[in-house]
């Protein structure tokens, strides 16, 4: 590709008389139009009133972001901050967002880069984001009839922020314009956001049934690909596999896909995917499609390339599976939402105590001062799901963890267990085995929608699962 090794030459075309005139003349229209999700405007609208009643009287900024620097002049595709998209719908880099206080409400604008012109400097020597380099992009107009608000220009924006009163709330650290104006950074708009951000609506909802069907079909792609990575494709072959599918049906894949093959699947974040895969051993496949509207499943499901468990993992799958239907009985609105974590490490605690694993009795390792059983699942059982895999992370401690469940909450429910290849403490046969199950769901007033009802679940479906791709 081109880079720096350009530039200079670029600097002598920015000075050539005959090749600015030429080049500004005789350009058909570039197409103005925003294409985003049926729905996505209302939706966007329905969350800022609701960010509105949760804080009057401020000013309010957020900023879309800014690709990240990968190497020297190269990037990492853009994707726009969440907070943003849940608040406008837009993912256009470099664009601001500003509502301000109007009556009981607030006024929303959409400050957006403007593209350049074929008669500006910037058509030619802007080379990350003008449309000759990197491709069209709409004017303010075309965003502000797709998302329903008023859009301005980026340069209009220091008339948005003029003056501290009122006080401006901003999440800084996302766009350095932005940050440029001092307003310091506000955690509170943050958690407050995190915290609104737990309840979806039916558009949501809609979009993660949405991901979760598109990451089946992936999964589906991924078992059919088994002989080609066993005969030297490995890890690798299967993660390209299924982020091939996320991006056809969406934006890619909504985090690093995990595939942990063998003595790798005990690895919980096991992102290399650059180790083999044997016919005798299990792969654990953690992914998630993100859609266009950047919503995100989080499914895991582990499976023996065979088709078919041997005795050592057929035990620690069951025992798994054991523990995630329990956690799943706990997914209901007014319960704790510690309460499916709760059970589901009782269910392990107990199995890994009945196999003689435990050194101690099973209370004494459920007690807060024991907990000998998290050598084997040392991470959680579950975590709030949307626009980010692990949603909503700024909400408090009371608003998460130490909270309820309430309903129209999303949830991805992954109990596991992994005993490292290394690990001394377990039985030779269960060195290298590694079994996480994972489903997501939303919270009702009588229990869960179980959104990933596609995917198989026992030993028995799973085994036929893999035989049938």
């Amino acid at each position: 590709m081109t880079g720096d090794r350009t530039r200079p030459d670029l600097r002598a075309l920015l000075n050539a008389k005959g090749f600015r005139n030429w080049i500004r003349d005789s350009w058909e229209p570039a197409a103005d139009v925003v294409e985003v999700p049926a729905g996505t405007a209302e939706a966007a609208a329905a969350h800022r009133a609701r960010l509105s009643a949760a804080l009057p009287g401020h000013r309010i900024a957020l900023a879309a972001g800014r690709a990240v620097v990968r190497s020297n002049d190269t990037f990492h595709g853009f994707r726009a901050d969440s907070d943003f998209v849940w608040l406008t719908g837009c993912q256009r880099e470099g664009a601001i967002l500003v509502l301000t206080p109007a009556g009981d409400s607030h006024h929303a604008t959409l400050y957006v880069p403007r593209p350049a012109e074929p008669d500006e400097t910037d058509f030619i020597g802007d080379a990350d984001t003008s449309p000759l380099w990197v491709g069209s992009a709409a004017t303010p107009g075309a965003y502000a009839e797709a998302l329903g608000l008023e859009c301005r220009p980026l340069e209009d924006l220091p008339r948005g922020l003029r003056g501290r009163h009122p006080q401006v709330l901003v999440a800084a650290g996302v766009d350095p314009v932005l940050d440029a104006y001092g307003q310091g950074h506000s955690e509170r708009l943050r958690t407050v956001l995190a915290e609104l951000r737990r309840l979806k609506g039916d558009w949501e909802v809609g979009q993660l049934r949405a991901a979760v069907d598109a990451t089946a079909r992936g999964f589906a792609d991924v078992l059919a690909a088994l002989p080609e990575a066993v005969r030297g494709g490995g890890e690798r072959w299967l993660q390209g596999t299924f982020d091939r599918r996320a991006r056809t049906e969406g934006t890619g894949p909504g985090y690093t896909s995990i595939v942990a093959a063998g003595r790798n699947a005990p690895v919980l974040h096991w992102t290399r995917c650059d180790g083999p895969v044997a016919e005798d051993s299990v792969v654990l496949l953690d992914a998630g499609v993100e859609l266009d509207s950047l919503y995100t499943a989080d499914i895991t499901r582990t499976f023996p390339v065979s088709g078919k468990f041997t005795a050592a993992q057929r035990d620690v799958y069951d025992l798994v599976h054991a523990a995630h239907v329990a956690a799943l009985a706990e997914v209901r609105a007014g319960n704790d939402f510690a309460a499916f974590q709760t059970t589901a490490l009782g269910v392990l605690a107990k199995g890994l105590h009945d196999w003689g694993v435990l050194p101690v009795s099973v209370d004494e390792a459920l007690s807060p001062d024991g907990q000998q059983h998290r050598r084997y699942i040392v991470c959680g059982t579950g975590h709030f799901l949307g626009l980010d895999v692990h949603d909503c992370a700024a909400a408090s401690p009371e608003a998460y963890r130490a909270g309820p469940l309430a309903e129209g909450m999303a949830l991805a429910v992954e109990p596991g267990l992994y005993f490292h290849a290394g690990d001394l403490t377990v039985p030779p046969e269960l060195r290298g085995l590694g079994v996480r199950i994972e489903d997501d769901v939303v919270v009702t007033a009588a229990g869960y929608e179980l959104l990933s009802s596609a995917f198989p679940s026992t030993a028995e479906e799973v085994e036929a699962w893999v035989r049938v791709a």
